[in-house]
C-alpha cells in the first residue's frame, strides 16, 4: 500500500511538473513571438522608409517626433500595462516597434546594407545565446539588476553628454560599456520574465505579461544591434 501511495505521489509531481513546463513553454514562446514580430516590424519600416525618403530626414526637424514619440509611447505602455487590455497593449506595442522603425531608417544613410546586414546577425546570435543561458543557468542572476540599471543609466547620461561633446573615444566607450549592459540585461531579463510566469493567471494577466516582456526583450536587443552597430558597422 505504501508503495502505491509512492508512486502515485510521484507520478503526480511529474505530471504536474509537466504540465507547468508546457504552459511556460508556451508562455515564453507567445513572449518570443511578438519581440520577433516587434523587430521584424521595425525591419521593414526601417528599410521602407530609407526607400521613400532620402538623407535629407536626417536634417528635418520632424525627425524628432519620431524619435520622441516612441520613448514617451514606451514609458505609457510601462505605466499602464495592468489597466490596459491585451488588445491594446498589443497594438501599442506593434505601434512603437514602427515608429522605432522610421527613426532607425538613417542608419541606411550611415552605415552600408552589408554592415547593417552583418551586424544585425552577430546581435541577434548574441541574443539567442544570452537569452537561452538566463533562461536554462540556475545562477541568480537578481543580483545583477541593480548593477545593470546604473549602467544603464550612465549610458544615457553620457551619451546625452556627447551630444554636444561630439567625443570619438567617448562614443566608443559609450558603445563598448553598452554591449555589455544590454548582453547582460538580455539574460537578467529573460530569467526574471521567466519567474513571473504563474499557471493560475487567466489569459488577460498572462497576456499582459506577455506583451511587457515581449517589449522588454525587443529593448534589449534593439540596444545591443545599436551598440554593435556603431563598434563594428562599416560607414558610407
Amino acid at each position: 500500500m505504501s508503495n502505491l501511495d509512492q508512486n502515485l505521489t510521484t507520478s503526480g509531481a511529474v505530471g504536474g511538473a509537466t504540465v507547468v513546463d508546457a504552459g511556460l513553454r508556451s508562455y515564453m514562446m507567445r513572449i518570443y513571438n511578438h519581440m520577433a514580430a516587434g523587430v521584424g516590424l521595425t525591419a521593414v519600416v526601417a528599410w521602407l522608409t530609407y526607400q521613400l525618403t532620402g538623407p535629407e530626414l536626417l536634417q528635418n526637424p520632424l525627425m524628432w517626433v519620431f524619435i520622441l514619440a516612441p520613448l514617451a509611447l514606451v514609458f505609457f505602455i510601462g505605466a499602464r500595462i495592468n489597466t490596459l487590455s491585451v488588445s491594446t497593449a498589443r497594438l501599442l506595442f506593434f505601434v512603437y516597434a514602427a515608429l522605432v522603425g522610421v527613426s532607425l531608417s538613417t542608419l541606411f544613410h550611415i552605415y552600408t546594407n552589408a554592415s547593417i546586414t552583418r551586424v544585425f546577425v552577430v546581435a541577434a546570435a548574441t541574443f539567442g545565446a544570452l537569452s537561452i543561458f538566463g533562461y536554462t543557468t540556475r545562477r541568480d542572476l537578481s543580483g545583477l539588476g541593480t548593477f545593470l540599471f546604473m549602467g544603464l543609466i550612465g549610458i544615457i547620461i553620457a551619451s546625452l553628454v556627447n551630444l554636444f561633446l561630439r567625443s570619438t573615444g567617448l562614443d566608443w566607450l559609450v558603445s563598448i560599456v553598452g554591449v555589455g549592459v544590454f548582453a547582460g540585461l538580455t539574460a537578467y531579463d529573460t530569467q526574471r520574465i521567466k519567474a513571473m510566469y504563474d499557471s493560475r493567471d487567466d489569459e488577460t494577466a498572462a497576456g499582459r505579461k506577455s506583451v511587457i516582456s515581449a517589449l522588454s526583450l525587443y529593448l534589449n536587443f534593439i540596444n545591443l544591434f545599436m551598440m554593435m552597430l556603431r563598434l563594428a558597422g562599416g560607414r558610407r
